[in-house]
């Protein structure tokens, strides 16, 4: 088994089972330390104990090195494979070509934008939207404009098959040429308290998706929130409505209710301003609650499936929101995820032509 890909499958397992994140990023790290070294070089290291000396590699994940090495299945990695099941893609699920709010290490992800893009063409994806923060959240290091400017020429210079400049893991030569996935660019862009989109309107009218979802002041009156989110659905520029009552339903972020809203108000936007409702695939969050679901396929909505993927293993929370979808009785034409990258493209930009 290539040690790498051993490495970095442990890795995508721990995140998408919620173990802690400073295990996932220790196995990481010892992949890409690993990554350029040739297969004899590193055969050699590892029989004369330079490689067990070699700073970023710890005594697990040598371990699985050595194992992999000598053809086996690393006992680490059959471990979590026994306890993650394995991922059937089927139904709704097998469906799925794209994911329209990921993160990456530009604002509170744990990897790069390569690193994401290569687990999203790993779980069969056609394409994802590289949704990082606005500049008002900056607990999660949210992006500036001209840092978003910059994340820009950063993906198209990915899209064309160059590596990420100015990071320590970008001689990694699987950042070079076609990753496997189209990056959409995109943001996931703060609802203000008075409803306006937290970025310069410039910048989301260049973009391929706009993600908006309230992050603060979640404890809001039913009718100031509900007349908050509905001046956002207004603006043309928004796609996804994200997480919509900013629940949290387990995790090590504890638990926490949902925001009150008029859903029927809400909801008859979205679907009149052509904004996809997100499920959203994180087991913390089940956002929305099945009745909110319910009101909105009433409403006559579009949905995204969504992960909200903050490392590369997250991806494989899409089974768990396409899950929800099926129960829900969803129909798949109205999941937008279920499009290709052209048709989701023209949809999401669909709006920003026509706006005044």
């Amino acid at each position: 088994m290539d040690p790498v890909q051993a490495l970095e499958e442990i890795a995508s397992l721990l995140e998408v089972q919620l173990a802690s994140p400073f295990k996932a990023k220790a196995f990481r790290r010892a992949a890409g330390v690993i990554g350029p070294l040739p297969d004899d070089e590193l055969r050699a290291r590892a029989a004369d104990g330079r490689l067990k000396r070699t700073p970023g590699i710890g005594d697990s994940s040598l371990g699985v090195i050595v194992e992999a090495l000598d053809g086996k299945v690393p006992g680490y990695l059959a471990d979590l494979r026994e306890k993650a099941g394995v991922e059937a893609r089927t139904g709704l699920r097998a469906l799925l070509r794209g994911d329209l709010h990921a993160h990456s290490d530009w604002s509170d992800g744990t990897t790069s934008i390569a690193a994401m893009a290569r687990a999203a063409a790993s779980a069969g994806l056609d394409y994802f939207a590289l949704t990082d923060h606005s500049p008002t959240l900056r607990v999660a290091n949210g992006l500036s404009p001209e840092r978003l400017e910059s994340q820009l020429e950063i993906v198209g210079a990915l899209n064309a098959g160059l590596p990420e400049p100015d990071r320590d893991d970008a001689h990694d030569a699987r950042d070079r040429g076609d990753l496997g996935v189209r990056i959409l660019t995109g943001i996931e862009v703060d609802i203000l308290e008075d409803g306006v989109l937290d970025q310069r309107p410039d910048l989301l009218d260049r973009l391929d998706v706009v993600v908006a979802s309230v992050h603060s002041k979640l404890r809001a009156p039913r009718d100031a929130m509900t007349k908050r989110m509905l001046r956002a659905i207004r603006d043309p520029r928004m796609n996804v409505l994200g997480h919509c009552t900013g629940r949290l339903v387990q995790g090590s972020r504890g638990t926490r209710p949902q925001s009150e809203f008029d859903a029927e108000a809400v909801f008859a936007a979205c679907a009149e301003h052509d904004v996809a409702v997100e499920i959203n695939s994180r087991p913390e969050r089940q956002d929305p609650p099945d009745d909110l679901i319910a009101i909105a396929i009433g409403a006559g909505c579009r949905f995204s499936i969504d992960t909200d993927g903050h490392a590369p293993g997250h991806f494989g929370f899409l089974a768990l929101g396409a899950a929800r979808a099926e129960a829900a009785g969803i129909p798949p034409e109205r999941i937008v995820t279920t499009w290709d990258a052209e048709r989701l493209v023209d949809w999401a930009g669909s709006k920003k032509r026509i706006a005044p």
